[in-house]
């Protein structure tokens, strides 16, 4: 009920603001559709790029040759693909999170630390790729490092904090 309101508010406001509320809302119904063309090939890419990573079994070869480094550092190595997976796709770690959950349980240790690290994270490559290619940036400079070393960051956070607060 609140979104049926919340259109009528704008279109009444537009009335008395005397706005042409029809030809406002089509031009902008223009500028989004353009706006999804000129992104289609980004969101094409990394599509393309996450189903190769995820098909291809490079994923399972990284955490065999990864393995004792986990091991060192206390890290669960089930957890390695969710971490990988995050900052690239959005969809692709919650498919990763969903198996996570329903293998070892939403109130396991890596079922918590997995939900943590899904809220604390974010999808890094994804949103460089996508907002940086729509305005036609080329360089990225330090963002890409920046956001990766954040996620890194939260992905020790939620590891420590769910240890500690177990």
């Amino acid at each position: 009920m609140i979104i049926p309101l919340l259109v009528l508010f704008i279109i009444i406001y537009g009335i008395i603001k005397k706005v042409n509320v029809y030809d406002t809302f089509v031009d902008g119904a223009k500028e989004g559709v353009e706006m999804g063309l000129s992104l289609f090939p980004y969101i094409l890419g990394m599509i393309l790029a996450t189903n190769i990573l995820l098909k291809s079994g490079l994923l399972d070869a990284m955490l065999e040759l990864l393995a004792p480094i986990f091991n060192f550092f206390h890290f669960p190595k089930e957890l390695f693909p969710l971490a990988f997976i995050r900052s690239i796709s959005g969809s692709a770690s919650i498919s990763t999170l969903n198996m996570i959950l329903s293998t070892y349980g939403a109130d396991s240790f890596i079922g918590k630390v997995a939900s943590t690290m899904q809220g604390s994270t974010d999808t890094t490559i994804y949103i460089i790729t996508l907002y940086f290619g729509s305005i036609g940036i080329k360089k990225t400079r330090h963002a890409l490092k920046a956001g990766l070393f954040a996620d890194l960051i939260s992905i020790i956070a939620s590891v420590i904090m769910v240890k500690l607060l177990l």
